[in-house]
């Protein structure tokens, strides 16, 4: 019988299970309600979700592993998921718990670096080993492949690069405690907050702030596109961030390519805007560009979860 991978993606607010085939196909998939609350709370969330997908949704395949993909630091190498962020930090042997449970090997590591597995194996690293891939969504991340090595760093963090300060002057604060970080003035939260503060200065902003909700980030660059002075105030800053990260990234980690993905790049829009303000010099080397990340951003996380649990299947057999 043929062998598939079972894949679980975290989200913030949501969690992705599904069925890859060993060539990268998602075969089926599934959305579960989740929150991000404690470590041992997401086990119970995955384990249940698991449990729920081969029960109703079933499996097409014979499943040889799982792959897990979440927020925040994880030795990947130990199957260790070590802290969702700094205050909320008790480690877990993830994989050890759920491979035992569900009784075949476990992987486990961080999303955007998931992410970044997928993009190496179905995207860009097909035909570069040198590439920075960002993701620019609710937060910011990124990794940087350097000779067909994704950086992990000595303590599984390299990449934070949400928290890098693109403006010395600003006054916006950022979670790690700093001011002026690419991830508070460029994220599609970040946005939000940006709008939401600004707001009152604005009075003839026709920008909608919703009750209940989050301003679309659709509805902020339509409002750019009307000429919404807060609309412009916010996303110039914004791609100015952006690019400024860009740059820098490049300047230290060498890449012959650039690829963006998540909700804030989804469409065309932001990366139209995003490329004139890239200086050349900067990037002569970036021979094949900045581009839109073309696999689906809706498997993108669960593909790379996957792929994860397959090179670590060989690795061990090796």
């Amino acid at each position: 019988m043929e062998k598939s991978v079972l894949a679980v993606d975290l989200g913030g607010t949501k969690l992705l299970i599904g069925e890859v085939s060993l060539d990268g196909e998602v075969l089926g998939s599934k959305v579960y309600a989740s929150t991000v609350e404690s470590q041992e709370q997401v086990f119970e969330t995955i384990a249940a979700g698991l449990g729920d997908y081969i029960k109703q949704v079933g499996l097409r395949r014979e499943a040889a592993a799982i792959g897990i993909g979440v927020v925040g630091r994880v030795n990947t190498s130990e199957g260790i998921w070590l802290e969702i962020d700094p205050s909320r930090s008790q480690p877990i042997e993830l994989a050890r718990k759920i491979g035992e449970l569900f009784a075949m090997p476990c992987a486990i590591g961080n999303d955007v670096y998931c992410a970044t597995l997928a993009e190496q194996k179905w995207g860009c690293g097909t035909y570069s080993d040198n590439f920075i891939y960002m993701n620019i969504g609710t937060g910011i991340a990124a990794r940087c492949v350097v000779n067909g090595e994704p950086i992990i760093g000595g303590h599984f963090n390299a990449g934070e690069i949400g928290h890098h300060v693109v403006d010395y002057d600003s006054d916006v604060p950022c979670i790690c405690g700093r001011k002026g970080c690419v991830e508070p003035l460029a994220s599609g939260l970040g946005m939000h907050n940006r709008i939401v503060a600004l707001k009152p200065s604005y009075p003839d902003s026709s920008l909608v702030i919703p009750n209940d909700g989050r301003v679309g980030i659709e509805d902020i660059f339509a409002g750019y596109d009307h000429g919404d002075p807060l609309c412009i105030e916010v996303v110039d800053t914004a791609l100015q961030a952006v690019a400024e990260t860009i740059m820098n990234m490049v300047r230290f980690s060498d890449p012959d390519t650039v690829v963006l993905g998540g909700g804030v790049v989804s469409g065309s829009w932001f990366m139209d805007k995003l490329q004139s303000r890239l200086q050349a010099k900067t990037m002569r080397f970036v021979r094949n560009g900045v581009k839109k990340s073309m696999i689906d951003e809706a498997f993108v996380g669960l593909k790379g979860a996957a792929w994860l649990a397959i090179r670590t299947i060989a690795k061990q057999k090796a």
